[in-house]
């Protein structure tokens, strides 16, 4: 059986039912967010389909990512402490995670395409889950908006491949219902308060900044010379998990990234450089 919730539906652009600047600042890695996010939709789930019991074994599986995590994933750790509150509370067995691994990373930005050019893209990306450890168990899978559901049929396309016969839940956090509404909606929730590289500076100076994709891809991909400037009052902290993640994710293969993440190697020599030098 499978079974779709999402806590926030999406009818009128005007009344999404949730903050857009909360929603731009979660996609770009604003912790304190995506705290507020997983625990209401762990809520709104509770209520909606567990209240009743008896819960078996859950699996919660958030969005699939390579290295460097989605906003999702740090939505999905506050989902989980809170359905593990509940469910621990009440006497049910306590979550379980596992990962969907995908293989393939692209610079487009997914946001702003339509149904046909979304599914064009990802179609071509494979999803692996390890079928073992989901025997005899009700997975729940999250992603933190639903617009055309591509992404959900990429997911069911890998259930089907590895024949999975769970139960399965579809958890969003929003889900776009108005098919009148493009489905580039999506990047103006994206982007609803940023607007340029250096809105992200209290997000990413912050004390709750939990690194993700988009944030990667969009400083790898702005503009130079701004991009150098943004870097200037960055911690070292900060420029090497920049750095790291974008190796880990192989974005040091894709043109488009070259000069930024060039001038990241560079920094980063100069100051291990110097550190040697002064023995430091």
């Amino acid at each position: 059986m499978i079974t779709t919730y999402s806590l926030h539906k999406i009818i009128d652009t005007n009344d999404v039912g949730f903050s857009p600047d909360d929603y731009s600042r979660f996609k770009f890695g604003d912790d304190a967010v995506a705290e507020k996010f997983g625990t209401q939709l762990a809520q709104g789930f509770i209520d909606q389909h567990l209240g009743t019991g008896p819960v078996p074994q859950l699996v919660v599986v958030s969005s699939p990512y390579s290295f460097i995590p989605t906003a999702t994933f740090a939505m999905k750790n506050y989902f989980s402490y809170r359905l593990n509150r509940w469910l621990a509370l009440n006497g049910y067995p306590i979550i379980q995670e596992t990962k969907v691994h995908r293989t393939i990373t692209y610079k487009e930005d997914y946001g702003n395409l339509d149904a046909e050019q979304r599914l064009q893209l990802i179609g071509n990306d494979s999803f692996h889950i390890d079928r073992e450890f989901l025997k005899d168990k009700v997975i729940v899978f999250l992603d933190d908006i639903r617009i055309t559901g591509s992404h959900e049929r990429m997911i069911l396309k890998m259930a089907d491949t590895y024949q999975l016969t769970n139960d399965i839940y579809l958890l969003y956090f929003a889900e776009l219902q108005n098919k009148a509404i493009h489905p580039n909606f999506e990047n103006h929730l994206n982007y609803h308060c940023v607007k340029n590289i250096f809105d992200l500076d209290d997000i990413v100076s912050g004390e709750r900044f939990a690194i993700n994709t988009r944030i990667v891809k969009y400083l790898l991909n702005y503009d130079a010379d701004a991009f150098r400037v943004f870097l200037q009052n960055k911690s070292e902290k900060f420029i090497n998990l920049l750095y790291d993640m974008a190796i880990g994710n192989g974005y040091h293969t894709i043109d488009a990234y070259q000069q930024n993440l060039e001038y990241l190697s560079n920094h980063l020599f100069q100051r291990t450089h110097k550190s040697l030098k002064h023995g430091n």
